[in-house]
């Protein structure tokens, strides 16, 4: 056909216009706004040779398998993927992306090879058909354009000879991309994807960047102060972001959120170059919080896994006040080791502790986890829940075979037993440990047989024994956010979504002995050491009252808020029925309720003012007696012009108002019947003795009484 070619050189220049049209598109501001620090496409010049063959490498082991009767391109029958080493960081992630860019433009890679007749060739082999597939992705991806060799590099062979066969056939090639184009009437590649693997880059493309504070070398407001003069603004929530902007993490106190568009920009800041802030998946951040929070000083911890070093250092850095230390699990080689330390200096960390054995071959004895009382559990896991399949594999050291469980949406049957069976060992492994107390159990998968499932077999294989407390779940510390789906049986979960990745989070605690029977001298002696009771006393010994001069004290004025509720929190659950007084109560009190008296072997008494008491220390109950009745200022007088008692056994303790209503009693004088009102500014139960006199005498005073709020003033009315 005349004229052929020349129609094939134009659309050969048709196809590399819509391609630059398209980069175009994707770099422009969405305002249209000019800034001198928006973000340009560098021109594509292709990678190392090196980065091409680890890419094909892992192509092969993650490329997608056909059926026999439907296999037209032939891969090498090795589809394991191999432990790979890299010279740095960018090799590593550039042969991760080019793989699974690889796989997701599999089949239209594969048509096109077809269509233009390049494929099959004698000269390549089935080994060299992933490096084939990945090099031609790149090649479109560079619009056909040659690669640009760089100085110094060491060739490879392989990588020559399909980079020559490829760009000989250029121009079928590009032709051939073109028809596939036409016939998926698609305005560039990535339309021929399925929808939700679309929708899927697009949110993982514009996911919320989370960055956690290293509080050891910079102040959460020395942070601010240096985002501010980078004309960086503070806003209150994701939805205010408007390109030049952040806001604090609604969970963690010591995390940032940024706009997906400031990566780039963000990571040449000097405040990331010298560890001062780190950018991590929330989800890391959120399991590390959980565990700092059941700790208490000189708790040790134990990570399960290496896992990413942010999480470690992360943890050093929550813990860096106090005598913890962190034990790291599975640190095999010590060229690892090395470079953990080296990382671990640079942030700053100084309590990690690396342990070569893996997590399941430390014994549950192990006198170097003695003072273990947290273990943080991140096992590997599907991590279909996370946002940016690439960051989660070079940060978390996960398996490659992600990369084609996410682009197929699911994960095998057979691998998801083989994980929840791995997962459920480690988490029964970790109920093992007597001396710990609680288990953090943090997931990226979105499968209740790696999460829920896995946490309540392993409560009901009892695996901690009957010498010690079981476990049971305990509600996470975070407060549900709008993306989480709240769970009755206290997990913590949130679904992927634009703003998040997924997350699930699991709290195991031992329970309290019920049977630990703890006195009241103990709870005020545990507040004491607190600093929470001040100026309060706790009774001592008999030998050692005995010993003591007797001491005098003015009482104060006291409010409600004082010491009162201190000695409450530290007694929830110590008070019992006095049931003996409430049975012997006189019906002339009746009608008011009988409080409970905390019964111990050692006790705390009021002391008594020697001298009178002011008017402004007085209760209010009193004070408003002098209008309502000729009994309540008996009262007052009498309360005023009693003698102080005996200090005999008594304790010096910080006044506490109680504020309680005068109790009314029958009281037979000689002189006649004359009511009488009790001067205790307190109340208990009287049992009904008859004196000499055929009066009725109130008993002792209980060893302590629980103070009472009245909601009447005069409720005896």
């Amino acid at each position: 056909m005349p004229g052929s070619k020349s129609n094939l050189v134009s659309l050969h220049e048709d196809v590399i216009n819509d391609t630059s049209d398209l980069s175009e598109m994707k770099i422009s501001d969405e305002k249209g706004s000019v800034d001198k620090r928006t973000m340009t496409l560098i021109e594509k010049n292709g990678y190392h040779d090196s980065v091409y063959m680890k890419a094909a490498k892992i192509f092969q082991g993650i490329h997608t398998e056909k059926r026999k009767d439907r296999i037209l391109v032939r891969y090498s029958d090795d589809s394991v993927s191999p432990v790979l080493t890299f010279k740095d960081e960018y090799s590593q992630r550039a042969s991760y992306e080019l793989a699974f860019n690889a796989l997701k433009y599999q089949d239209l890679l594969e048509e096109i090879l077809l269509d233009s007749c390049v494929y099959p060739c004698q000269s390549i082999p089935d080994e060299l058909t992933s490096l084939l597939v990945v090099m031609l992705y790149d090649l479109q991806d560079r619009k056909f354009q040659a690669r640009e060799i760089f100085d110094g590099e060491e060739p490879v062979a392989e990588v020559r000879k399909i980079e020559r066969y490829l760009y000989s056939f250029r121009t079928k090639l590009a032709a051939a991309l073109a028809r596939c184009r036409i016939k998926h009437d698609a305005l560039s590649i990535e339309y021929i994807l399925p929808e939700t693997i679309r929708k899927q880059e697009q949110r993982a493309s514009a996911l919320p960047l989370c960055v956690w504070i290293n509080t050891i070398k910079i102040s959460l407001q020395d942070v601010f102060k240096d985002l501010k003069k980078k004309g960086f603004t503070r806003v209150e929530t994701v939805s205010d972001f408007d390109h030049y902007t952040y806001c604090m993490d609604q969970h963690c106190h010591d995390v940032l959120v940024f706009p997906s568009s400031l990566k780039e920009e963000l990571l040449n800041l000097d405040l990331f170059a010298d560890c001062k802030l780190l950018l991590q998946d929330k989800s890391r951040s959120l399991a590390v919080h959980s565990a700092q929070a059941l700790l208490n000083t000189g708790d040790d911890v134990i990570v399960a896994h290496v896992g990413s070093h942010l999480t470690v250092a992360h943890m050093s850095v929550l813990t860096n006040h106090s005598m913890s230390r962190i034990f790291v699990c599975g640190v095999k080689s010590s060229v690892k080791a090395a470079e953990l330390r080296n990382l671990f200096s640079h942030m700053g960390c100084k309590n990690i502790q690396l342990l070569h054995e893996d997590f399941t071959e430390v014994g549950p004895t192990d006198p170097r986890l003695q003072k273990a009382k947290v273990i943080l559990l991140l096992p590997q896991c599907s991590g279909l829940g996370v946002g940016n399949p690439i960051d989660f594999i070079l940060n978390e050291h996960g398996d490659a075979g992600l990369l084609r469980d996410l682009f197929q949406g699911s994960v095998s049957e057979e691998k998801l037993g083989i994980l929840a069976e791995r997962q459920l060992n480690e988490l029964m492994h970790a109920m093992k440990f007597n001396e710990v107390q609680a288990i953090v159990y943090c997931t990226c998968s979105v499968y209740p047989e790696e999460n829920e499932l896995v946490v309540k077999k392993a409560l009901e294989s009892g695996v901690e024994g009957n010498k010690v407390q079981p476990y049971r779940l305990i509600p996470s510390v975070f407060a549900p956010c709008s993306n989480s789906k709240a769970s009755t049986e206290s997990f913590f979960k949130m679904e992927p979504s634009d703003i998040s990745s997924g997350c699930f989070l699991a709290i195991l605690a031992r329970e309290k002995d019920s049977s630990e029977n703890v006195s009241v001298k103990d709870i005020l002696a545990r507040a004491a050491a607190k600093g929470l009771l001040d100026d309060i006393v706790v009774e001592k010994s008999k030998e050692e009252e005995k010993k003591r001069p007797k001491v005098t004290q003015r009482r104060s004025n006291v409010t409600g808020s004082g010491t009162e509720p201190k000695i409450a929190e530290f007694l929830p659950h110590q008070t019992v029925s006095n049931n003996k007084a409430e049975a012997a109560m006189p019906k002339a009190v009746g009608n008011i309720p009988q409080k409970n008296v905390s019964r111990a072997n050692s006790y705390v008494k009021l002391k008594k003012s020697l001298n009178p008491i002011s008017a402004p220390a007085l209760p209010r109950v009193l004070k408003h007696t002098s209008h309502s009745s000729p009994m309540g200022k008996a009262y007052v007088g009498q309360t005023l012009a009693r003698r102080p008692r005996a200090e005999h056994r008594r304790v010096v303790l910080k006044p506490v108002e109680i504020v309680l209503p005068p109790v009314i009693t029958p009281y037979i004088r000689p002189q006649g019947n004359k009511p009488r009102t009790s001067t205790h500014p307190c109340f208990h139960g009287w049992t009904a003795a008859k004196g000499p006199s055929s009066r009725i005498l109130p008993p002792p005073l209980p060893k302590a009484v629980k103070p009472a709020v009245l909601s009447h003033p005069r409720p005896w009315l």
